[in-house]
């Protein structure tokens, strides 16, 4: 008898959680091993439990999915993590994927197409929606047509947005500031601002800033 493959559920809404459970049980060949409230309880239970597949938030309080998703597949790198979100937010399709996620699914998706992107990605396939899968194409083709990275320098590697908030804290905004001049949380801020630190290997937004400034990216 083949084993079921074994899928840890998370997310921050113990509704939607026990709605995915309910759907995962009727199938014969999927098991629920554990649910998770947060990325880091995410975590500690991959890493206890040894899921085959993760079904992971994006946006939750405390860890959210995509830090979570980074974690989990440096400690196991053999379980596939899927991403469900309620918004198609580019940057974070982008950052998930780098991340080493398999698949960036909207929560408005159909059980039926959930289940086969599902199974899809545990095959190793991308399990995306055709509108993200078009966004993938269309930044490769732009990556493709610039030149080659070692020439370009590490600021071409920031994403739209992080470029806006790299900006704004080069002026000398504050992470409260540059939530409310972007229109976002202020957990997306310090997310964006720990990528931008780690992309341009520096320890401080005064270094990211003074680099900034260096290279006219302000």
């Amino acid at each position: 008898m083949t084993p079921r493959t074994r899928v840890l559920l998370v997310d921050d809404h113990a509704l939607f959680r026990e709605g995915l459970a309910g759907i995962i049980a009727a199938q014969p060949d999927m098991e629920v091993v554990g649910e998770a409230r947060d990325g880091l309880e995410a975590v500690v239970k991959a890493q206890a439990l040894r899921p085959d597949l993760v079904l992971m938030d994006v946006q939750m309080p405390g860890m959210g999915g995509l830090d979570a998703t980074r974690q989990i597949k440096q400690a196991l790198p053999e379980t596939t993590i899927v991403m469900l979100t309620v918004r198609d937010d580019d940057d974070k399709l982008f950052t998930a994927l780098k991340n080493g996620a398999q698949g960036y699914l909207l929560k408005d998706i159909r059980a039926a197409d959930l289940l086969a992107m599902m199974r899809g990605a545990l095959a190793g396939n991308a399990a995306l929606s055709p509108r993200l899968a078009g966004l993938v194409l269309a930044e490769f083709r732009r990556l493709s047509q610039q030149a080659p990275l070692e020439e370009q320098g590490e600021e071409f590697m920031l994403s739209r947005r992080e470029r806006e908030v790299l900006e704004l804290a080069a002026r000398g905004a504050s992470d409260k500031e540059i939530a409310e001049a972007l229109v976002v949380s202020l957990y997306t801020v310090k997310s964006h601002m720990r990528n931008i630190l780690s992309k341009l290997h520096v320890s401080s937004r005064q270094e990211a800033a003074r680099l900034a400034r260096q290279r006219g990216l302000v």
